[in-house]
């Protein structure tokens, strides 16, 4: 399957959530913060969005920060996504 964002969204694939801290406490899975940095997968087109013109300014490949309860969790072929607004990305990490 393969997903393919409209307008101005972008699908992400979370990065692993940390199992340890920077002490070296394990965490459980429970303790464990959702993670915020993602790899950008699929682009949208962008284009007129709400009245407005948005010209998408990621690519596939980027990482990225993303707010942390923003977007739709989704599942394809095993693997979660997560398809937010590029407005909701807050930045590239490079």
């Amino acid at each position: 399957m393969t997903l393919r964002p409209l307008a101005d969204r972008v699908v992400v694939k979370l990065m692993e959530a940390e199992e340890k801290t920077t002490s070296g406490i394990i965490l459980t899975a429970s303790a464990q913060e959702k993670p915020q940095v993602a790899e950008v997968i699929a682009v949208g087109p962008g284009g007129l969005v709400d009245g407005k013109e948005v010209i998408m300014t990621v690519k596939v490949g980027d990482k990225v920060i993303t707010s942390k309860y923003a977007g739709t969790e989704v599942k394809a072929d095993g693997v979660e996504y997560n398809i937010v607004r590029q407005s909701d990305i807050l930045a590239i990490v490079e």
